[in-house]
Order: structure tokens, then C-alpha cells, then sequence
């Protein structure tokens, strides 16, 4: 498969750039689908073991059931969504902004910070940087660079927007 000529990036470059943006889109929409197909899963047991600042905010979200459920859905949704969003590459600059949002949301819930102990176990050791801040300065590599319009849907959506107005 021959990528497409960009005026701005080289073959090499648009290839990275791309396989950088499908592979964050499938980690979120398959973190967004197991939650989905998962009767029992919820948001508490994460947000009652926040730690950091921002703990006193994540508690209140747990505390309160009709928040907490409006949050499930809003997360597993989400993460649905912007993953379809980036893999397809549409509307993929509006869904990035949404990714480093949630996962900055996410990191500040558990930050890796000294002296902050967690109940949920963790899959290494962290000190301030972790898997989570990665992925966020990934997405911001990728609203900087983006690629959607040459290698997306947005190529196509923003080719009818402006044929459209040219009429």
C-alpha cells in the first residue's frame, strides 16, 4: 500500500504519525469496549482510590450515584467514540482534545507522585511520568502533526466542506 504524498511529511513520517494515532484509537476503544461488555464494571473502586489534589473532586463523583452513573457512561462512551474517532481519522483533532482531557483526568486521579499509595495495583513503578502522561503527550504530538486529512475521513469531510462552499 503506497501512503499518500503529504506536502508537509514524508512517506516515513505520515506512516509513523499514522500508526501513532490508530494505535492510541485502539487502546481507548477497546478500554471503552471491555468496560461496556462488563455487567459489573464501574468508575467507584477507581475514584475512591484517588490520591493527589484533585482527591477530594473524585470522591465527590463517586459519592454521589447519580453522578457516578452519568460518569460511567460518559467514560465508556467516550472512550468508545474517540477511539472510532482516531483510528477513522474523523473529526480526529476534536476527539484528541477529548483523549488528553480524559487521560488527563485520569492521570491526576492516580498521580505518581512520592508519598501517594494506591489500593488498585499498578503494572510497574512510576515517579511522575507514567503510561497515562505518555499516551497524553502522544495525542499532543498528534494535535500538532495531524495526519486525518491526508490518511482519514477528515480528508473527506473537509474536501465536501469546502467543495460546498466553492459552489
Amino acid at each position: 500500500m503506497k501512503l499518500i504524498k503529504s506536502s508537509t511529511y514524508s512517506n516515513v513520517q505520515l506512516f509513523w504519525l499514522v500508526a501513532l494515532r490508530v494505535l492510541i484509537g485502539w487502546h481507548f476503544l477497546y478500554e471503552g469496549m471491555v468496560k461496556m461488555t462488563n455487567p459489573n464494571w464501574s468508575s467507584v473502586g477507581y475514584l475512591l482510590d484517588s490520591g493527589g489534589f484533585l482527591k477530594g473532586f473524585y470522591f465527590w463523583l463517586a459519592g454521589n450515584p447519580m453522578i457516578l452513573r452519568t460518569i460511567d457512561y460518559i467514560n465508556i462512551w467516550g472512550l468508545i467514540v474517540i477511539g472510532l474517532g482516531l483510528i477513522l481519522g474523523a473529526l480526529s483533532r476534536m476527539f484528541i482534545i477529548a483523549g488528553i482531557i480524559l487521560l488527563g483526568l485520569y492521570y491526576f486521579s492516580h498521580p505518581p507522585f512520592i508519598g501517594l499509595r494506591y489500593s488498585l495495583p499498578m503494572e510497574g513503578s512510576y515517579l511522575i511520568v507514567n503510561n497515562m502522561l505518555i499516551e497524553l503527550v502522544a495525542l499532543v504530538v498528534l494535535f500538532l502533526f495531524p495526519t486525518s486529512r491526508e490518511i482519514g475521513l477528515d480528508g473527506f469531510i473537509f474536501h465536501i466542506k469546502k467543495s460546498k462552499l466553492r459552489s
